[in-house]
Order: structure tokens, then sequence, then C-alpha cells
């Protein structure tokens, strides 16, 4: 069959049904679990993910291996099992209800599945390609006794040539062995443990993303790398080939709908150009692909072609009109909101349910007016990124974490040379993987210090390696000063690091607002959230709270900021989707409108008396308890030392401490002189740790209880401005330590 189109994908052909195949309906059901999804119903041996599992290199005929196959536990040094344990509904994992065997994994074994399945006969004469989605954390292969390879890495696909190792004809035999240590490993392993709890999950062991077989040409394409160069009008082609004899060429046309938009010839393994004049950009408002059609060439004869697509978009920092660093996507200024997005099904664990399901929580998102998605501490199959490129939403690629955790003052682990070499395989591997997808916009080797290490060295080889995207050193506390972006966390937040020179200030994980909804839990209690709320109505206001917060934080440099969470994940019960995904719990409409006015311009913040982010503003300050009036004008604090902000405790998350505070109180007073009082909303830049009160030439002006994690927008009440006078005015503070961090600093600006 001929795909017309980039949507319409090879239909699945069928091998001859087995004896297991037949025997299905009866010898499989899912296992007892605690919750699962309305998709589970739809799952059965005969419709287990059968779409066509490589959107961006399709071709014609493929074979899917999905469904029952044999399987069983055995100590890890044992040899192929004398007899299984029953059967498996790949590609879900032991663990997972769906598999059917719902069973626990100790690393002291492996997992081995067997299957039978039969070639079509018109494939002879071509090579077989066995293709692994992904296998959690080794694997090895053999077909009909003959041991193909072994492979490493959880998250990444892998292929392995059978040609030489299938039978002329009858059931050919699949044997994989697959081993996987969890959390006794150093390997990247994401959020997965042994012994669940917190924010720690199931883990996933074995086989978890399609299984399936292809035929090509004895010279054939092995892959296409596409890069958009949107400032060129061009589209940036390199085609490898295998088994290429010589003499070959590699034609490349592009399509818009059924026009031809472009259409070039190269050599593989050469770079080459599509002339792609005025394009179509893709964007989260305008998501527009391009179809690819990539054929291989002997002398005008045709050896092999596949199907794929491409966005014409670009990502950089830039400065904005105020010369503050920005985001911008196809040269413009674009904030990006969006999700912490975990990717665990209560059915499936690491495997959605059904690509219906992986799509759905796509279109939720869209539904509440994200246009991000940071896909946190997990690779998802390939058909999750098409249908981010195809909805519209950006996406932050974490790399799953793993390794030992430092703090945020800690140097850089030092990782042994074993762990080092599997982190840096996998990660080339998954930008191999992913490069084509227009959604992605941005990397993240590492989050919050877990298993971070030669963080320049990382970076600087990811730049080079995919220069045509953003790199977010550390999401979280250990920043090293390189990347695109600087990146914090606050919970429930929001807060805004600090301003740079060369990067864009991001906040990479805040919110976790909690909601626990009968029915709908993964544990009938003890479910935990970073702040929780009795109901819908009071979640949806906090949520609509917080966004407005986020928005304050724009004239301060905020580029981007990333809700937590998507979904439920186990006990946690902090996403906007309960675990089963069915309950949004916030309102759709209110969450959109307030999504909607982060994507206006921000508001323009004129400041009238800085803060110490960028430079030290000098204050009279006191520890001791200070006589009446110690906020007024007339106050005579000759006695009061002086020092530069900001005052408190290093350490302490988003501070810029210049002079240590580590008493309970604090005052501070400083004078500033006005020519004119501009019009505005007066309000404070504040980071403050804990309770703090505000005082305005002698007047009250602000009392704010509790902490931030960062610098904030702080705006007064709408008469505030009358407090101010021209010449000479007077700013007071008061600032009380309760535990923990502590830190006080303050401006002052007019918001318009």
């Amino acid at each position: 069959m001929k795909t017309s189109s980039l949507f319409v994908l090879p239909v699945l052909l069928l091998s001859c049904p087995s004896p297991a195949a037949q025997e299905s309906r009866t010898v499989w059901k899912p296992a007892p679990g605690p919750l699962s999804t309305r998709w589970a119903r739809e799952v059965s041996p005969e419709k287990a993910h059968p779409e066509y599992p490589r959107p961006q290199m399709v071709r014609k005929e493929w074979l899917n291996l999905n469904g029952l196959w044999d399987y069983a536990l055995r100590p890890r040094q044992e040899d192929r099992p004398a007899r299984f344990d029953g059967k498996i509904l790949a590609p879900f994992p032991v663990e997972s209800s769906l598999s059917g065997a719902g069973r626990k994994v100790d690393p002291m074994k492996a997992v081995w599945y067997r299957r039978l399945f039969r070639l079509p006969h018109e494939w002879g004469g071509k090579r077989i390609l066995l293709h692994f989605g992904a296998v959690d954390w080794e694997a090895r292969v053999w077909v009909n006794g003959v041991y193909l390879g072994c492979h490493r890495g959880g998250y990444t696909p892998f292929t392995l040539e059978a040609t030489a190792a299938l039978r002329p004809g009858g059931d050919q035999e699949i044997l994989v062995a697959a081993w996987d240590p969890t959390d006794r490993g150093f390997q990247p392993r994401g959020k997965q443990v042994l012994k669940p709890r917190g924010i720690w999950y199931t883990p996933t062991t074995g086989i978890w993303r399609t299984v399936w077989i292809e035929p090509v040409p004895l010279e054939s394409i092995d892959r296409i790398e596409l890069t958009p160069d949107l400032e060129k009008e061009r589209l940036q082609v390199l085609v490898r080939g295998r088994s290429l004899l010589g003499g070959c060429t590699v034609e490349a046309a592009a399509f818009e709908g059924d026009k031809e938009a472009g259409r070039a010839e190269g050599l593989p393994g050469k770079t080459f150009y599509v002339r792609i004049p005025h394009p179509r950009t893709w964007s989260p408002s305008s998501p527009f692909l391009y179809r690819l059609v990539v054929k291989l060439k002997r002398k005008g004869r045709l050896l092999d072609e596949v199907e794929s697509y491409f966005g014409m978009r670009s990502i950089a920092v830039k400065k904005d009109a105020a010369g503050m660093n920005r985001l911008f996507l196809n040269g413009r200024p674009l904030f990006q909101f969006g999700t912490l997005d975990q990717g665990f099904w209560p059915d499936g664990i690491y495997t959605a349910p059904t690509d219906e399901a992986l799509r759905y929580d796509l279109e939720v998102l869209k539904k509440l007016g994200f246009n991000t998605v940071r896909k946190h501490v997990k690779v998802e199959p390939a058909r999750w990124y098409y249908w981010c490129d195809k909805l519209g939403l950006m996406v932050w690629q974490d790399m799953p974490s793993g390794d030992k955790y430092i703090r945020g003052t800690s140097p850089d682990i030092h990782r042994v040379a074993q762990s080092a070499r599997n982190f840096e395989a996998e990660l080339e591997e998954t930008i191999d993987f992913l490069r084509n997808h227009p959604c992605l916009v941005m990397w993240v080797p590492f989050n919050e210090g877990w298993g971070q290490f030669d963080t320049a060295r990382i970076v600087s080889w990811i730049e080079r390696c995919d220069p045509t995207r953003l790199v977010d050193c550390a999401s979280g506390w250990t920043d090293r000063g390189v990347g695109s972006v600087r990146d914090v966390h606050a919970y429930p937040g929001p807060a805004c690091p600090p301003p740079e020179e060369k990067r864009a200030a991001v906040l990479g994980e805040f919110g976790g607002l909690g909601l626990p909804l009968s029915g709908h839990t993964w544990l009938r209690e003890k479910s935990w959230g970073y702040r929780s709320f009795k109901d819908q109505e009071s979640l949806t206001r906090a949520y609509v709270d917080l966004l407005a917060k986020v928005r304050l934080l724009q004239p301060l440099g905020l580029s981007a900021a990333i809700y937590t969470q998507t979904t439920d994940v186990e006990i946690e019960v902090n996403g906007l989707l309960t675990y089963d995904r069915a309950v949004i719990k916030v309102d759709p409409k209110a969450a959109a409108r307030a999504a909607a006015s982060l994507y206006l311009p921000p508001p323009l913040l004129v400041p009238l008396l800085p803060d110490s982010r960028k430079e030290a503003q000098t204050w009279a300050y006191t520890t001791k308890k200070p006589g009446p009036g110690w906020f007024e004008p007339g106050f005579d604090d000759s006695t009061w030392k002086r020092g530069p902000g900001g005052f408190g405790v290093k350490g302490t998350p988003g501070a810029v401490v210049r002079t240590p505070w580590k008493t309970r109180e604090i005052r501070l007073r400083r004078s500033f002189r006005l020519g004119e009082i501009p019009p505005g909303r007066l309000c404070l830049t504040l980071h403050h740790d804990d309770d703090v009160e505000v005082y305005l030439n002698g007047k009250p002006a602000a009392r704010i209880p509790g902490y931030t994690r960062g610098y904030t927008l702080y705006p007064l009440d709408k008469n505030s401005s009358a407090l101010l006078k021209k010449g000479e005015n007077l700013v007071a503070l008061h600032c009380v330590q309760k535990g923990g961090n502590q830190y006080i600093d303050l401006g002052l600006g007019l918001l318009r």
C-alpha cells in the first residue's frame, strides 16, 4: 500500500496466527491493580499498540510483534528457561496490570521472553530488521537460537539484523533476556524504585515499547537527519545508508499538502539542502508540518524509499525591546508555559494503554492553555513526540536521572567510568532518536543535582551535537552558569531567578497543588501533594491565583514556567488530571483564561528603587530592637550598621546574599529621591524568608507572611502611590525569621 499522506501510516501486516494467538482470548486478562484507565477496556492480544511506531521514517511493509509472548522470571545467571511461567502481553512491562503478569522483579532475576512468528513469503530476498522500541535496561536477543546482540539503555530504540538467523520457512523464534537493576544500579532510571513511596514510583522491567519487524532492500536508508534553517529558508538533510555499494544518490522532496514545496538531490552521508521558499512556520498556535519523501537511487533506479515530515521553526535566547533575555520562537518572544509530565499510567506503568490515551493527555494540556511540556526524567515512544508535533506543544526533554545525588551547594559528583559511559551513550542515543521532532526545543541533562557530573563538558557536548536547540544545564538548584537558561524550582512558588546577560530566566518547576478525589486515587489513604485543597473550586481559585503571580514575574525576566504536574502519579495527587485520567481537576475555561494572559506582552516595570540582585544596594540595618518610630523619616539611625543587600544565609533558594544575617529579626532603612512621581501601580520586587512588614515614609505599605523561593513582584494597594512624594522618600522594613532558610531584599517599581 502506498501512503498518500504523512498521517496515513502503513497498515499492519499480520503473520499466520500461531496457537498462542488463537488461544489469546482465554489465556490473557489484566492482572489485578489498584486503578485503571478507560482505555484499558480496548486492550487485547489482538490490539496492543497496533499503530506504526516510527512516524518520521515510514515504510510500506512491517510486521507488529506486540501481543502474547511466553515469559519467565529466572535467576540472572541462568540460561534459557526449560519452561515458561505463562503468557505476557507485550509491550506492557512485567510489573503492569495490562501485561497480565503484574509481578515484581528482583534485580537478581532476568525476564525471559519467547515468541514465534512467520514472515510473509513476499519478503524473500530482503534484509529483515528486528526493532525494539525500548527494553529496560539490558536486552540480549536470539533468533532461532542465533545470538544477535545486546543493548543497554532503557529508553532508546535499537535494531538488530535477523536475516542470517532466519529459517527458509515456517515458524521463527525470538528469545529475549531482559535485566534491570532499577535503583540498585547507577544507570539512567528516572523515578523508578523497587519500593515505591512519595515521589518514587513502580519500576518497569523488560519490553515496554513496540517490537516489530521490517523488510528492507539489500541497500537501504538507515537514518535521516532533518534540520530546519528558517533564516535561510531551507531544510538541511543528511541521509545515512545501510550496506551501500557505491554510486548511490538520495533525493528529498518536500510537500505542502499535495503541492511540492521543494526538491533536492545529494549523496548518502553528505549534507544537502532542500530550498523551502517563504516557509510556513511550526508553532503551538499553528503547528504546520511538511511531508517529506526520501528516495535512495542508483543511476535513476529506485532502491529504497521512506516518508517523513518536518517543521520549519527556530528557537533562541535573545533580548526583547526592553533589553531582557527571552525565549524566542521563530524570531519572536513567546512565554513557554508547560507542565511537568512524568508519563506514568496506573494500568501500563511506563506504557500508555493505547495511542488514543497517549494523545489524550496532550489534548487536555492544549485545552487548558499550555504551549509546552517538560518530559520529566523519561523518554517517550516516538508517537508521543509525533502528537506533540501535530498538536503543537513545545517539549523540554529531560535525560532520565540515575546514580548519586548532590545538594544545591555541593560540587558535581564523580561517576565511575562505566556509569559515565552508560549516561553519555544513552544521552547520545536519545538525541539521535528525537533530533528530527520540531516540538523539541530544550534539552535538560540534569535535574535537581541527581547524577550531575561534568556539567560544563556535558552541556558543551550537547550544544555541539545539536546546535539547533537550547540547553538547560540543570533544572533546579545546581546551576553551573552554562547553557541557555538559569532554572529554579519553587513550591508552590512562583519565583524568578536573577536576570543574566546571556541566559534567560525560567521556572523549571512550581505549583504542586494537590487534590485527592475519591475513587480516582492509587491508594485510599495517605495521598500526597505539596499543598492540598478540599474541592475542585478551591483548587481552581488557587491555580488561577498562582498563574496571576507568574504573570507578575514576567517584568523581572521570567521567560518560562513549568507547573507540577499533568496528572496524579501513584500516591502523588498534585496533577491537573486524576491518575486514571477520568477527571480534569481544575475548571478548563478558567485555567485557559489564566494561561492566555501569560502569552501577552510582559507588563512594563518602571524601577524606582532597585533591589540587590544585579548590583548591591546599601541599607542601614540593625538586628537589635530599636526605639519607637524606627520606620519614620525623622528617626536617627546613625548607630545602625550599613551593609549591601541582600541579607540572609547563603544557600537560601534564589538568594543573593551579600551581608550575613542569622538572628531572628532584622530591620532595614533606605532613602531615595524622586524628581517626579510617574503614573503606574506601586509594587515591590521582593524576596523574603520569612514574614515581612514594609513601610513607606512612615506609613504601613504591606504586611506579607510566609516566604518566597525567589524574587517576586508584589503589587501594593491601588492607592499606595499616594505614599510617595516628590524629593526625599524612605522605605523601611522588618523581617522575622521563623525557621529554616532566611533572606530579605526589596526594591520598588511602578507597574504599567
